[in-house]
Parts: C-alpha cells; sequence; structure tokens
C-alpha cells in the first residue's frame, strides 16, 4: 500500500515587491500555520519514508520545523516541483523510490490540487473531496492511498483521497 501526501506551501510574505517569487518567506501567518501543521502531524502520527520539497523559500521554510519530526527521513529538493503542471508532478510521482512505501511532497498550487483531483478522478466524491475541489489554501495537505502497486503503476484514478486538512481545520485561518 502506498501513501501520498501533498502539502501546499504555508501563507507567503508580499510585503516586499520587489522580491522575486522563488524567494518569498513565509508570512507570520504561513508560519503559525506551520507549527499548526507540525502539530498534526506528530497527532497523527503522520510520518514519511521520504521527502520531496520544492526548493522556493517558502516550501523549505513549510517543510523546516517538520524536520523536527523527522530528522532521519530523507529529503529530496526537486527543481520540477516548482510551478509545475500535472504532468511533470505525475511523472515524479511515477519517479518516487519504490522502497518507499509513504512520501511527502511540499510544493504549490495549482499544480498540488490538479494532481490530486487527477489521482482520485474515480474514488467516491466525500465532502473532503469536494473541499479539496473548490480551493486547495496555502498550508492544506492532501492525503491519498493506493495499493497495491507500485509508484510507477499508480496513475489517475487509482489513488483514494482518505484526508483533506486546512490550517482553518486546525484552528487557523484559511487564505
Amino acid at each position: 500500500m502506498k501513501h501520498l501526501f501533498l502539502l501546499r506551501h504555508a501563507k507567503s510574505d508580499w510585503d516586499d515587491r520587489a522580491l522575486d517569487d522563488f524567494d518569498r518567506p513565509l508570512s507570520r501567518r504561513g508560519q503559525a500555520a506551520v507549527s499548526l501543521l507540525t502539530a498534526y502531524f506528530r497527532k497523527e502520527a503522520i510520518r514519511p519514508d521520504s521527502i520531496v520539497c520544492s526548493p522556493a523559500r517558502r516550501t523549505r521554510e513549510t517543510l523546516a520545523p517538520l524536520l523536527d519530526l523527522f530528522a532521519d527521513v530523507p529529503v529530496l529538493f526537486e527543481k520540477r516541483l516548482y510551478e509545475a503542471g500535472t504532468t511533470t508532478l505525475a511523472g515524479l510521482v511515477a519517479d518516487l523510490p519504490e522502497r518507499a512505501d509513504s512520501v511527502l511532497i511540499i510544493g504549490h498550487n495549482p499544480g498540488l490540487q490538479r494532481l490530486a483531483l487527477l489521482l482520485a478522478e474515480a474514488a467516491p466524491r466525500s465532502p473532503s473531496h469536494e473541499r479539496m475541489a473548490a480551493k486547495f489554501p496555502t498550508g492544506a495537505l492532501a492525503e491519498l492511498t493506493a495499493g497495491p502497486g507500485g509508484w510507477r503503476d499508480l496513475g489517475a484514478g487509482q489513488w483514494r483521497l482518505t484526508g483533506f486538512t486546512r490550517p482553518v481545520d486546525l484552528g487557523g485561518t484559511d487564505d
């Protein structure tokens, strides 16, 4: 069985309009959301075997507090995640190491939302699915499960959305 966690980076800071998009840090609200997410990962005992993260500053800052929980989990900073479309993201999932049964991907929208909807397109619609289809806000986490099979074998429609958690669900605010 494979578990895929898709985490959109937390809210970024737009105060410095001259700053390149890639270099934008998290806002205070984003930092608060990451604290809530870290507590959620701890409470739910979510522990990926591998982490793939966009190298953009806001994704790295979203990851940083989680590393306290996952100090020994390998992290790959993958340039393809930045501004990636669905095809690129699906290819990235297909290329995940088979030894990893659970992977956390930290990236950006609209790619993550579109990927989650594509992977779970054949699954029965749930309230979580409807919320995710309507909006995948910053700091949101989609949890998908599939199996048996390898990452390369598990494509569109073969996943089940098993959770969709937003910062507002954890006591934070939504964007």
